[in-house]
């Protein structure tokens, strides 16, 4: 019975000691948060090339995806000509890597227009891997890039 007191008691002043390194002024960070919780980014910067077969695939099914489900268009991404690496990591150090790109896309219709994507580290789902995010001039629809895909670019 006395052990689970010694570990009921040892948990609790854990908590304590949790709590009272938190609690306080407007301190930015307490005791723990400093030497525990917030270590800082650890990035590779090891991220994918712009002609790499799996960032041009996902842009290719999420153009799909986003013209059928959301404006009711058959288009599709036919074909990716002269990819081409634009930027990479272009802020500060520390800065989330990615690796900036642009291409030109042959669409279903026939139409050849511009593409502007980046490839993020940690950008994927719950950041398991990386993430990549593009524009397509002329087909932003919801004028998320706006304007010609500007916001996409570095």
């Amino acid at each position: 019975m006395s052990g689970r007191i010694s570990t009921f008691a040892q948990v609790g002043l854990l908590a304590g000691a949790m709590l009272a390194g938190s609690v306080g002024p407007g301190d930015s960070a307490g005791w723990f948060e400093k030497n525990f919780y917030m270590s800082g980014p650890r990035y590779s910067a090891d991220v994918p090339l712009c002609t790499d077969r799996w960032p041009l695939s996902k842009i290719r099914s999420t153009f799909r995806t986003k013209e059928g489900r959301f404006w009711n268009s058959d288009l599709e991404i036919v074909d990716f000509l002269n990819v081409q690496e634009i930027a990479f990591s272009p802020w500060v150090a520390g800065a989330i890597p990615r690796r900036f790109c642009r291409a030109e896309v042959i669409i279903s219709d026939g139409a050849k227009r511009p593409v502007f994507f980046s490839i993020v580290e940690d950008g994927g789902f719950i950041s398991t891997s990386f993430g990549v995010e593009w524009c397509v001039v002329g087909l932003d629809r919801d004028w998320a890039y706006n304007p010609g895909c500007k916001m996409a670019k570095p």
